[in-house]
């Protein structure tokens, strides 16, 4: 039996290892294919070792630096609020679906329900945040439309709060005197950090690669978030790249268009990688929780 336990184990870490080498080696390629020279790429491919080392998509990217820096300042800010205020939102209406004194609560839980299956689409969704909110060109509109929270999130958080919350102990707390406010932020959020942190690190990846906000919403470039600077300059060297030759200029010829794009993808993926593993922990025992619980 233990001879089995170990093979089992032993196969285990090596099927995660080999899992763990596929989603880890396409984003090598990646950082490798950025810092290729443009005719290596052409001529001998992508590789995960540069044949000809050169920093020219950076230095490409880097004469916009005063966009980027913006960019990313947009991106943060909008990013931190944005998940702030939809966490605040997901738990709010959360908690008192979980309790079961809530009146109405199967008539609300379905029309959060509904919204994962039907929303109103792009045009009427357009018409009202620039007509009726007319937040057209205003930070507001990288996070109001669709980003704050989704029926998902509260399904997760209302499985964790009903399955993991005790009702002795939130019974124990008003008997104590602590009304339905001062019970949820001194009793339930303290014990719900998993859930916290798993809605959060949802909603902030959602937030940092949403681009298409931005694109619907945002002609101004002072408000332009990191994805969409990044996008509005994929597109500018796809069209330069695809300029008649005799109207390019030889700086145009000589654009590295390939590894200028992997450098893209590099900067726009790079703040989120980093801050993954500092969720990680919280993140997967929120998602274990609200999976074998609910």
């Amino acid at each position: 039996m233990r001879q089995d336990g170990r093979g089992i184990a032993i196969f285990s870490h090596v099927s995660l290892l080999l899992f763990s080498l596929v989603c880890i080696l396409p984003f090598v390629l990646l950082i490798s294919a950025s810092l290729t020279d443009q005719n290596s790429i052409i001529a001998d491919g992508y590789s995960f070792f540069p044949k000809v080392f050169s920093w020219a998509a950076y230095d490409y990217l880097m004469d916009r630096g005063t966009d980027i820096v913006r960019a990313y300042g947009v991106s943060i800010f909008v990013t931190v609020f944005g998940t702030a205020i939809g966490l605040a939102i997901s738990t709010l209406l959360a908690y008192p679906l979980a309790r079961k004194v809530t009146p109405h609560r199967n008539l609300i839980m379905f029309l959060v329900f509904f919204t994962m299956l039907f929303n109103g689409g792009l045009i009427p969704s357009y018409l009202v945040y620039t007509q009726l909110f007319d937040i057209k060109n205003t930070i507001w509109a990288l996070i109001f439309p669709g980003l704050l929270t989704n029926g998902y999130y509260i399904l997760l958080a209302r499985t964790f709060f009903a399955t993991t919350v005790p009702t002795e102990m939130i019974e124990s707390a008003q008997i104590d005197g602590a009304g339905e406010y001062r019970t949820f932020w001194s009793i339930v959020l303290p014990i719900s950090t998993p859930i916290l942190a798993t809605i959060g690190l949802f909603t902030c990846i959602m937030y940092w690669n949403d681009w298409a906000n931005g694109m619907v919403y945002i002609t101004n470039p002072h408000y332009f978030s990191i994805q969409n600077l990044l996008n509005r300059i994929m597109q500018d060297i796809q069209f330069i790249t695809t300029m008649d030759s005799s109207r390019a200029s030889d700086a145009m010829k000589q654009l590295p268009s390939d590894s200028v794009k992997m450098a893209i993808a590099v900067i726009g993926s790079l703040p989120i990688l980093v801050a993954y593993p500092f969720f990680q922990k919280h993140f997967v025992k929120g998602i274990m929780i609200g999976a074998v619980k609910g």
